[in-house]
């Protein structure tokens, strides 16, 4: 991975003003990157009144836009500094739970190398392809919560020919 990515993204201060702009619905809900490498990302959502539901407990919402950050941050790793640039969209996302979030869920995504081998694959094929990751979260105690795959399109973006 980039150094320079991962600095921006783990820089508390740089990455918060970059959600404030691009996405503030996680800034606000206070959903945190708390490691990022080649293989992993582990991204975290408090539970707080902006993020509960009526019954007590981490609105599902919640719950999936932090799952979908830990894969999209990987997905964004493997583009950082590529050229041509891959546009990346979410295509497909399910969700399984199992608990309840009655407190800080973490989620983690380790398919960093084949979400990277997925968008070198797009650039050096000129074609597009889709990656289907999984993230799963758990609570402090260590009790599973909820498991996403969240499938991923890649395309190279169109080349300007001047």
């Amino acid at each position: 991975m980039v150094k320079k990515f991962s600095s921006f993204i783990l820089h508390p201060f740089r990455f918060r003003l970059y959600m404030l702009k691009n996405l503030p619905a996680a800034l606000f809900s206070g959903v945190n990157v708390e490691y990022l490498d080649n293989e992993k990302c582990i991204v975290s959502i408090p539970f707080k009144w902006f993020t509960r539901n009526p019954f007590n407990s981490t609105y599902f919402a919640s719950l999936s836009m932090a799952a979908e950050m830990s894969t999209g941050i990987l997905a964004m790793a493997g583009n950082y500094d590529k050229k041509p640039r891959v546009s990346m969209l979410v295509t497909r996302i399910e969700g399984r739970y199992f608990k309840k979030a009655t407190n800080k869920t973490t989620f983690t995504c380790e398919d960093g190398k084949s979400l990277a081998s997925t968008i070198n694959y797009c650039i050096s094929n000129d074609t597009s392809a889709n990656y289907s990751a999984r993230s799963r979260g758990i609570d402090k105690n260590g009790d599973i919560i909820a498991e996403f795959v969240i499938e991923w399109s890649f395309k190279p973006r169109i080349k300007n020919s001047v």
